[in-house]
């Protein structure tokens, strides 16, 4: 795994690029938007959430809580690689924390290595370790995409055409088998343990080849859950299919990520938008809504109380140290 810089060192300008970029692709993001939703129905878009049955709203909230036991298996699979012991409820909650604002906020390897930093420092992990673990729970993600997309697209060869205006079905297919071919490729230098990479200051290890297998199975669970927020938030009638939404969520949410642009704002709607043509936009909008509220807003705010308790108790335990009285309230 890379080590990453956690005090913000390097040139000015690196800082400004990302933020830059997500301005960028959020303004390109909205105009696109605006192209899409011309003519949209407030009232059809408040109809289409109300239409949600409550035994769908049971399925999502089931999903939404799938998609954060598993986000903390993520950093539990990183801290077994640096052979480091933590708390489980600890690691949950920081888990929940990290992925909470860093969502919302883009820029998810800065923020969530500034975030976990600040948390598992106090159980004495250096800062490279922490870069470690951020480095390791990005390539969790990235195997879990590679794997699921690689599938989905095979196992659903209609998929193709909902992405024709960007590649060819014929270019889909074989990056699908080459995602998967890259999979396959980890989990064998992984098994041959083969020597570390160094790339000026970065060191890339390969985990053992029992870690390296939970990472590729892990991942694409959590995608699962989360695509099936989006799913239940769909009408059966005129519903594609899971596996369907689920290709669609997958790619849609990468390319959100990989904006930086805070909550992926815009991309990911767009994408869902143009992907899933044979609903109404105030249909496809309200389900993106509700996704948003479940797997965004209520985990943000959740995530903010639980850092507001950890520093203050960060502020309470430092100033018992100094033998100064915690301010009253």
């Amino acid at each position: 795994m890379a080590a990453s810089n956690l005090d913000g060192s390097g040139p000015k300008w690196k800082k400004a690029v990302w933020p830059l970029v997500g301005i960028g692709a959020i303004s390109v993001s909205f105009w696109l938007l605006a192209q899409e939703l011309r003519g949209m129905s407030w009232d059809a878009l408040w109809a289409r959430i109300t239409e949600i049955s409550a035994h769908n709203w049971l399925l999502i909230s089931i999903c939404t809580l799938g998609c954060y036991l598993i986000l903390a298996a993520y950093d539990s699979l990183a801290l077994k690689h640096l052979k480091r012991k933590v708390n489980y409820s600890f690691v949950a909650l920081c888990s929940l924390t990290t992925y909470a604002l860093s969502h919302s906020l883009g820029a998810s390897a800065f923020t969530g290595a500034v975030i976990r930093y600040r948390a598992y420092s106090t159980k004495g992990l250096s800062a490279a370790e922490v870069g470690v673990l951020v480095t390791f729970c990005s390539l969790t993600y990235a195997l879990g995409v590679m794997v699921l997309v690689g599938l989905v697209f095979l196992l659903d060869p209609a998929l193709d055409t909902r992405f024709a205006e960007v590649l060819s079905p014929g270019m889909v297919r074989w990056i699908a088998w080459g995602l998967l071919g890259l999979s396959a490729f980890y989990l064998v230098c992984s098994a041959l343990r083969l020597p570390d990479l160094k790339i000026r200051n970065f060191r890339i290890s390969y985990p053992c080849l029992p870690i390296a297998l939970r990472q590729v199975l892990v991942a694409p669970i959590e995608l699962l859950f989360a695509g099936g927020i989006l799913y239940f938030a769909l009408p059966a009638t005129g519903n594609p299919g899971y596996v369907v939404v689920l290709g669609v969520f997958v790619v849609a949410f990468t390319l959100a990520l990989m904006s930086h642009a805070p909550g992926g704002l815009g991309v990911f709607e767009l994408g869902v938008l143009m992907a899933l043509p044979e609903f109404p936009p105030e249909t496809v909008l309200a389900a993106l809504l509700v996704f948003r509220l479940c797997y965004f807003i209520i985990p943000l705010v959740i995530g903010l109380a639980t850092a507001v308790i950890f520093e203050h108790g960060q502020l309470r335990s430092g100033l018992a140290a100094q033998g100064t009285p915690p301010p009253s309230h």
